[in-house]
């Protein structure tokens, strides 16, 4: 049984030494140099925290091998990593160092800015990388990992805008890539076009499943995904086969018709998550990627990635929702209204999770990881932990789960009850729009839809959806944009719409 997560490192380089294990735009890190270079900065930051263990590591993350580097040395060190884009706003990173208070921070060479509001040790990885390994300190800390020790960190706003540092343990890493490998048969033929930034939680998934599997993770630079072409060439010239991404990113390629100039041939796994997929975008690529799987992940940073998974067996109109499928092996999941268990198909209830995948909580917010993390209602025997994620859902007549969005997002308008969801999907099947939005104003009590696309066509877009809606969903108010506002994860900034448009 594996309760370290560096014992996937070292397996790896003790099979495939001089195998690319992680690529970007122009070096090179074999598993055989990122185990040497994870033992030796390792060292270094175990001796720089006087040998404390589990406690916060910050790495300032570039779109680079070094800043992969630097999470498994923070690793090996017995400490857990803090991914941080230094060019984040100087609010945004005031409170998250406020939040952790780290006493050592990791530098790469992409850095540009420097943090002048914290008063913790700035080290290089270079630097710390050039300390020869301590064979013994390194033995004793590995000895002494628990699988219940953190492994990272990753800070997610949340409905609040807060920063919220999620904090998650190397089990429940170790059971996600267990799972994953399982479910999808990964192997060391994966190779991973990455293009989550690595303080999103979807780039997780691209770390730790190719090392766990002996892969290779080519790193895809941002300015990539504004030039779809030169994107699908270097997919091509990496021999990209896997790709696990924020639906944002598919969109980008389908909206821009990259495909009917050059496809990537060589994409045997399309995994995707963040957001609602518009079957549109789905069928647009699966016609041009006949041989490829296609995998609807769904779940939230606070269950280590994704607690279920429906991988495309059937064709979908452009009208219907992707289902999010059946939970992974070794994860529950159930259905609530209040405290009440929903299983009859049709009905609505929060989806709620148990298992190995559950966070150990939110970093010094006791209170918050409370009324999230509770105990399961319909367990009054034991103890059980369980994650309330704010989402509705429900089953349908084959047992698989359908994602119907936010708590938060079932209005009451003109008497009846609407899931802002359901309007969206109808918007994004219209011809000729992108993606779309829907908010409620509850001053005006008004449904206002935002969409995207190549050119305005309001009174189309309306009179498609007076066809396809009940006349109570038929939006008041109509917004084009040529481009939706999106957050740094890829999603839609459904708060700054409503700051703008609503208020």
């Amino acid at each position: 049984m594996v309760y370290n997560i560096l014992t996937y490192l070292r397996d790896a380089a003790a099979r495939w030494p001089d195998k690319t294990a992680f690529a970007d735009a122009e070096a090179v890190l074999t598993y055989g140099q990122l185990w040497d270079t994870a033992r030796g900065a390792g060292t270094a930051v175990s001796r720089r925290l006087g040998g404390a263990r589990r406690e916060p590591v910050f790495v300032c993350i570039g779109r680079n091998v070094g800043s992969i580097a630097a999470f498994w040395a923070v690793a090996a060190s017995g400490n857990f990593y803090v991914p941080i884009d230094p060019s984040l706003p100087d609010q945004r990173l005031r409170d998250i160092f406020e939040t952790m208070t780290p006493r050592l921070v990791v530098t790469t060479q992409e850095d540009t800015r420097p943090l002048p509001f914290t008063e913790a040790e700035t080290v290089s990885l270079a630097e710390l990388a050039g300390e020869a390994p301590d064979g013994a300190l390194l033995d004793r800390v590995a000895e002494e990992v628990l699988d219940t020790d953190p492994l990272y960190c990753i800070f997610t706003s949340g409905s609040t805008g807060v920063p919220k540092g999620v904090l998650v343990s190397q089990r429940s890493v170790i059971d996600m890539a267990e799972q994953f490998t399982d479910a999808f048969r990964l192997g060391p033929e994966n190779i991973y076009g990455n293009q989550a930034p690595f303080d999103f939680d979807v780039s997780v998934k691209d770390i730790f499943l190719a090392v766990k599997n002996g892969g290779t993770v080519e790193i895809l630079e941002k300015p990539l995904f504004s030039m779809p072409k030169r994107l699908v060439e270097r997919m091509e010239e990496r021999e990209v086969n896997t790709v696990i991404w924020s639906v944002s990113a598919m969109k980008i390629l389908s909206a821009l018709r990259t495909f009917d100039v050059l496809v990537p041939g060589r994409l045997r796994l399309v995994m995707f998550s963040g957001e609602a997929l518009p079957c549109k975008v789905l069928n647009d690529w699966a016609s041009h990627l006949p041989e490829a799987r296609f995998v609807n992940l769904y779940g939230p940073t606070e269950i280590t990635c994704n607690c279920t998974y429906y991988e495309i067996d059937r064709t979908f109109a452009d009208t219907e929702a992707i289902p999010i499928g059946r939970p992974f092996r070794n994860t529950g999941i159930l259905l609530l209204d209040g405290d009440e268990p929903v299983t009859e198909p049709g009905r609505t209830g929060e989806i709620c999770v148990t298992g190995t995948c559950l966070a150990l909580g939110y970093y010094r917010n006791g209170e918050r990881t409370a009324a999230a993390f509770c105990q399961n209602p319909t367990r009054t025997a034991w103890p059980e932990r369980m994650y309330r994620t704010g989402d509705l859902g429900t089953w349908n007549d084959r047992g698989e789960l359908l994602f119907l969005g936010r708590a938060d997002s079932q209005v009451k308008h003109m008497g009846f009850r609407i899931e802002l969801g359901e309007l969206e999907i109808a918007a994004s099947a219209v011809a000729g729009v992108t993606s779309a939005c829907c908010l409620y104003d509850h001053g005006k009590e008004q449904l206002c839809l935002f969409y995207q696309g190549p050119e305005r066509m309001d009174r189309e877009l309306l009179g498609a959806l007076k066809k396809a809606l009940p006349r109570f969903m038929v939006p008041a108010r109509i917004y084009y944009l040529e481009k939706l506002p999106e957050n740094r994860t890829g999603k839609i900034d459904r708060a700054a719409l409503r700051r703008t448009y609503i208020q």
